[in-house]
């Protein structure tokens, strides 16, 4: 059985912290854009498949919820908030493409079925670190979705039922800035989700870490380079908006290309050679 890692002082995962996080130039999100589309093109289908998959499943949340609002809401931010957990594959593929390996179904299997091979203890919690990550993200978007409910609840001037409701009530609103002020909500909600969530999942597939090392990491590079994130937050946003506003269709692209483009995030953000490796390398 493969030796756990030392757990760490909190002094000491701030010293890791500081010493490995990389900055960059402002405008270096595009790179990592431009690098996603080659993966894309050497991964072929595969890469694509990914796309499609998230795509039937939000064609499913709008068939079963499209008629009750908050429940739409809801199971919409939840798949957008546990977007980068499903992506993990794609970070693997990317990875794989790096090493100079076969970037095949067999990566996609390994890493959802037998994603830490030499890891024989599978009840510690460094082998569940991906699952317990993806129920804060899950918790983080039910707290979101309530709270964004009794702000609309309380200052709507009307009941809010139905997403057409929100829509002719909300945003089309002439009077009252309702809409913007939910969008601002939204906004300060997210600015730590994104925080925690840029770079750790991709470490924590790569990397024999804790999951609040990977976030405390997580943390340094956003605010190590607050620009470019930025800057990568705004990309990632509209690049979702985009393939939502396609009928999800856009998805099918917009989700293995920032899918790959993470992965090339977290390498040109964080020098985690000095940690060991998730899988034999």
């Amino acid at each position: 059985m493969m030796p756990s890692p030392p757990p760490p002082t909190p002094s000491a995962d701030r010293a890791l912290a500081a010493s490995a996080v990389r900055q960059i130039g402002l405008l270096q999100p595009l790179e990592w854009l431009a690098l996603a589309w080659h993966d894309m093109a050497r991964c072929g289908w595969l890469s694509f498949a990914h796309g499609l998959v998230l795509t039937l499943v939000g064609w499913l949340i709008l068939l079963v919820a499209h008629d009750r609002f908050w429940l739409l809401a809801g199971a919409l931010s939840g798949f957008l908030v546990l977007a980068p957990i499903l992506a993990t594959s794609l970070y693997a593929l990317s990875r794989a493409l790096e090493r100079g390996e076969a970037a095949n179904l067999g990566v996609v299997q390994s890493t959802w079925f037998t994603w830490q091979r030499a890891h024989r203890n599978k009840w510690g919690n460094d082998y569940w670190c991906l699952v317990q990550f993806g129920a804060l993200l899950a918790l983080a978007s039910t707290g979101w979705v309530i709270t964004s409910a009794a702000f609309i609840t309380l200052l709507a001037p009307v009941p809010i039922a139905t997403p057409l409701d929100f829509i002719h009530h909300v945003v089309l609103a002439k009077n009252g800035v309702l809409f913007e002020a939910w969008l601002a909500l939204g906004g300060v909600l997210a600015a730590p989700i994104f925080a925690s969530t840029a770079i750790a999942v991709p470490l924590l597939l790569d990397r024999r870490v804790s999951l609040y090392r990977a976030v405390l990491l997580s943390w340094h590079v956003v605010l190590a380079n607050p620009l470019p994130m930025a800057l990568w937050a705004a990309l990632i946003m509209g690049f979702t908006l985009l393939g939502m506003a396609s009928g999800l269709l856009g998805l099918i692209a917009v989700v293995p290309m920032l899918g790959h483009a993470s992965w090339h995030a977290y390498r040109a953000l964080v020098d985690a050679s000095t940690l060991p490796p998730r899988t034999p390398g």
